[in-house]
Order: structure tokens, then sequence, then C-alpha cells
């Protein structure tokens, strides 16, 4: 993030442009919408300009910028459409202390103005950092068809409520009271007129103020194997309500960043055959934030229900007579075998599949190891890159053929995904070669598709004699 967003306070302080033509009056036509003190400094200003200023809107100066035409400006915006110029006036802004945006120049700027949705008080900012205004443009577009245009007149009456308001417990029973408002009485309230919204207000605390405190709940939630756009619109739901969310260490920060501002979030994240909150801490920092009335997310990565210890989780939530849900989200094996082009399963090849961890809880996890070495089977392993010589040598010891495909996948999904194909019999010393540093996850009899075809479409030995 090169442009860090705020909301600048302006009300009462100078604006200053330096410009009279239709980059001024783009520029101004915003600016107008806010509570500063707006100067234009133009020697030749466009008639609107004229009027704005004959109107006592903003203070017009008929001549180019001098020295000092800047002091105690809060922004200055160079709009003249001329580089040469914009450079000399720029140069003075910067003289007088003001922050300086040339238009159209955003390696020179200090500052860049977004796209604005305004429902006044409400305002949405949207910002590419120069990137793809198109864009920008496109989502205010789609924002200002989504938000009524009521919604600036509720927020309005309701930060004047805000302070009535306190009188509920913070946190999930005062979002709850505002989340009734806005969605549900304030609307029905505005229908019948502006005057009906404030006594809605004071029946609607009440109603809040008088009700039973609400039991926790805990969703126990998939996040997948890291990909943000695979989350699933169920999860993104409940990350939007949790007041707490404890994570584990593989949830991707592009997922966490999806997550209530307001909640707290706690790492319970675990490392194979390193450090680990033990899982009867994680268990007992479910129920407390549950018995306290909080909407729990246990968010882990991939699926929940796959070597996620599910159910002791839930055994510690059911004791408590905690509510509970589990949104299931997309396994690592789901997400990688679409990676390389291949199917879990395939006819005439194999009409099952595996899916096994390389350790548990006593180390080194057994498994069917004859089965496996059987010709054609496929097994997705997780957790399998400090037990890959063990399996590697349980395999070839049970038969199975050493150029049987192996693919490896880390960080799944992710933007640093790296794919490493190789066969049983060279797994090991590959894995450890390949240095990986992330979260890997390692197939048993599938080889990415480009691997498959150009080996088809190698000569043959006998043709290449």
């Amino acid at each position: 993030m090169k442009h860090f967003p705020i909301f600048l306070a302006v009300e009462g302080r100078r604006i200053v442009l330096a410009g009279g033509g239709d980059a001024a009056l783009a520029k101004l036509r915003l600016i107008l919408k806010t509570q500063a003190n707006i100067t234009v400094i133009a020697a030749d200003a466009a008639p609107e300009i004229e009027s704005w200023a004959a109107e006592g809107r903003l203070t017009l100066i008929r001549r180019a910028m001098e020295p000092g035409d800047a002091m105690c400006a809060a922004l200055f915006y160079a709009a003249h459409e001329d580089e040469a110029e914009d450079a000399r006036t720029a140069a003075l802004a910067h003289r007088d202390g003001a922050l300086v945006n040339i238009v159209d120049n955003l390696g020179d700027s200090q500052f860049i103005t977004p796209a604005i949705v305004d429902r006044d008080p409400v305002t949405i900012a949207i910002g590419t950092e120069g990137a793809a205004p198109v864009l920008a443009r496109a989502i205010k577009k789609d924002l200002e068809e989504k938000l009524p245009a009521s919604l600036g007149t509720l927020a309005r009456i309701g930060k004047g409520f805000r302070k009535m308001a306190e009188a509920l417990p913070f946190g999930v029973a005062r979002r709850n009271f505002w989340s009734d408002y806005y969605f549900n009485a304030g609307p029905r309230a505005i229908a019948a007129g502006e005057d009906a919204v404030e006594p809605a207000l004071h029946a609607l605390l009440a109603d809040h103020l008088n009700a039973d405190a609400k039991p926790g709940h805990v969703d126990l939630v998939g996040a997948g194997p890291g990909d943000p756009d695979l989350l699933t619109l169920k999860a993104r739901r409940a990350l939007d309500k949790a007041d707490v969310v404890i994570y584990d260490r593989l949830v991707t920060p592009e997922i966490l960043e999806l997550a209530r501002r307001e909640a707290i979030m706690i790492d319970a994240g675990k490392t194979g055959f390193g450090p680990a909150m033990a899982q009867d801490d994680i268990n007992a920092l479910i129920v407390q934030h549950g018995r306290d009335g909080h909407h729990v997310v246990r968010l882990k990565a991939g699926d929940p229900t796959v070597f996620g210890r599910l159910d002791e989780e839930i055994d510690a939530i059911e004791a408590a007579n905690l509510s509970y849900a589990i949104v299931p989200g997309i396994t690592a094996a789901s997400a990688a075998v679409a990676n390389i082009g291949q199917s879990l399963t395939k006819r005439g090849r194999n009409s099952s599949v595996r899916f096994i961890t390389g350790h548990d809880t006593k180390g080194y996890a057994d498994h069917d190891w004859r089965a496996l070495a059987e010709d054609g089977q496929v097994a997705a392993i997780y957790m399998g890159k400090k037990s890959a010589r063990f399996i590697q040598g349980r395999l070839l010891m049970h038969g199975a053929d050493p150029l049987t495909p192996v693919t490896i996948i880390e960080n799944v999904s992710r933007t640093d995904q790296r794919v490493i194909a190789t066969t049983l019999g060279d797994l090991e010393p590959t894995m450890t070669d390949a240095n990986l540093t992330g979260p890997a996850l390692t197939f048993l009899g599938l080889a990415p598709r480009e691997a498959v075809t150009a080996a088809r479409s190698a000569p043959s030995l006998q043709e290449a004699l």
C-alpha cells in the first residue's frame, strides 16, 4: 500500500486550487462538497468558477499564483493542464507547507483524491493508487446503485443518538442495536417521514435494553487453502459477524484481512514438530469467549473436517452448552489437483482416493502401505514434508514402482505456489533439495497434466534410434 487512506478534517480550513479549466472544474465539483474555505487562483477562470465565486462558495484570485498564496492551506491542487505551470505552482505550494496534488501526475503528488460515494455523513472512498481509475469509477457506480439515498439521513440521525446507545454494553449488544436500526427499524420509520426516525430509535433502544442477553455462538470455519477467492460466501459472512477470531498459522493474511476490524484476533497457530498452542488451551479459549456472549469464529486452514481436530473442539463446545455450526472449506487436495490440471479419480485408473497424513500425535503415521503401493492408486498426503523419506521407504518396501509419479505442491493456491514433479524413487532427496518453507501437499500417483502430455509426445528410444 503506497497511499494510506485517511479522512482529513477540512472544516474551516483552506483548500487552494490553481487553474481555471476543465481539470480544475472536475476537482472543484468534489471539493465544493466539503466545508473547507476554498480559494481558486486563475488568470482565466471558467464561467462556472466565476459563478461559484459570485455565489460566495469560493474565493477567486484572478491572476497567476504567487509565493505565499498557499500559506496555511491543508491541501493544494495544481490543475493547469500545463506541465511547466503545474510544476511551478506545486513548488510554490510546497514552500508554503501545503500537501500537494498535481492533477494527472501521480509521481509528483503527495496525495491522491479517491472516487467518492457521497451519502453524507456516510462517505465511501475508493482508490486504486492511480493504477485503474476506470475500475474505481465502476466500483463507485455499483455502490451508488446499492446504497439507498436515505442512508445519509439515517446516519445523521443515528450519529446524534450514539451517546444514548452507550447504555447498551459494548460489543455484540450495541452492534445488534445499530444493525437493527440501519437495516430494519430505521428504513421502516423513514418511510413514514424523517420525524418518525428519532421516536423509533428510542423505542428500539428500550427493546434492546430489556431484551435478554443472547448466548454466544461458535462457527467452525474452513478458510480454504489460502486464496481468498476460494473462501465460501458462508465463511465470509461468518468473518463479517465475528467478535472473536481464533485462527491457525496456515490461514493467510489476505483472509484475516476480511474479518471485522473490531474483532479480537487470536493466533492459535500450530507448527509441525515445533512450537504450538495446546489443543486444550484452544478449546478453553473458544469456550471462554462463547460464554462471554461473543460470536466466535474458529478459523482453520483448508476444511475443518480434514485433519482439523474438529471433534475435540465440538466436544468442548457441547460440554459448555454453546451453539455451533460447521462451515466447510475447500481442502488443499481439491485446490491442488485443480492447479495441476488433474482429477482425483479417473475411470480406468482409480475409483477411490485416500487423504492421509504424514504424521499424527504419536509421530510418523502408519497406513495400509501394501494397498497404497498398488498400481493406479492415488493419495493426497497432508503434512508430509518431514515424513517424506519414511513414506518413500514404506511404499518401496511394499512393492511400489519407483517410477510412480509424485507431485509436491507448496503454498497451494497462493501467489507463491510452487509445483515440483518427481517420482517415488526420487521423492527424497527431491523434497529436501526443494528447501520448502511453506505448507506442502504431496500427491502420490499424479503428475501435472503438462508433464504427462510432454512425456506422451516425447519420442521413444526406438524412434530416436
